[in-house]
């Protein structure tokens, strides 16, 4: 495996990236627009093990063109070897895959790049910034982060996502996809300053679109002057 990706396959090799063949187990029509797939590991969680938010790169084909795409990890299961993904489905390679696939089907994936920090001190309060492509790394975030409050403003989506989210300690806040972004961005500089007024020890998590991403992100650090080591950011797609 690992032949024929074209530049980005052989930056991971030199980067010592891994690869595995996962295939596909189980599918799951979770609402129209976001499908879930189980799948055997090919030996990967035994080789790396687990962390929160773990992720992987699937090589799709695109018009005879390799093409990769990080996904999360859903409920891995290092002893039997499995694990789920969960794709946000519009347009493109990756999601045309997802929706023809069926138990049997195999897809080559490498790893490299991927890894989980644990905040220190740990969070009195988390404040998390997403949308349907980072759903599981914010189901995985809110899991390993344990009995800490949380606020998410989550953009654009289905009213009936698998959201992991809490009512007791977990505060959804729900925002429309506008403007490429814009509106989230400034839904969340109206929000945040006022809820970090108290908070000992805040943790910003974000991972939108790239541009959003890079923006709140700037935003953070240099306005709100919360240290780097209490932000983590990841551009989780491109808007086109």
């Amino acid at each position: 495996m690992g032949q024929g990706r074209g530049w980005e396959g052989a930056v991971l090799r030199l980067m010592r990236g891994k690869d595995f063949e996962f295939t596909v187990t189980d599918v799951e029509d979770v609402t129209p627009d976001y499908r879930r797939l189980r799948f055997t590991d090919g030996g990967l969680l035994a080789a790396t093990g687990v962390h929160p938010t773990m992720w992987v790169r699937l090589w799709f084909d695109n018009a005879g063109k390799p093409h990769q795409r990080a996904y999360t990890l859903v409920d891995p299961d290092a002893e039997a070897g499995t694990f789920g993904l969960e794709f946000a489905l519009h347009e493109g390679c990756a999601s045309d895959w997802a929706r023809a696939a069926k138990p049997g089907d195999a897809i080559e994936a490498t790893v490299q790049g991927t890894g989980f920090e644990h905040p220190s001190p740990a969070p009195s309060h988390v404040f998390a910034v997403g949308d349907p492509a980072s759903l599981p790394a914010i189901n995985s975030l809110l899991d390993a982060l344990g009995s800490a409050p949380a606020t998410v403003w989550f953009e654009g989506g289905d009213d009936d996502l698998p959201f992991r989210t809490d009512p007791a300690r977990h505060e959804l806040r729900k925002v429309p996809r506008r403007d490429s972004g814009a509106h989230l961005v400034d839904r969340v500089k109206s929000d945040l300053p006022g809820l970090l007024q108290g908070t000992a020890d805040p943790y910003v998590w974000i991972a939108c679109d790239t541009v959003t991403t890079r923006t709140l992100a700037s935003y953070v650090r240099k306005e709100l002057v919360l240290p780097k080591q209490r932000v983590h950011a990841l551009g989780y797609w491109r808007a086109t």
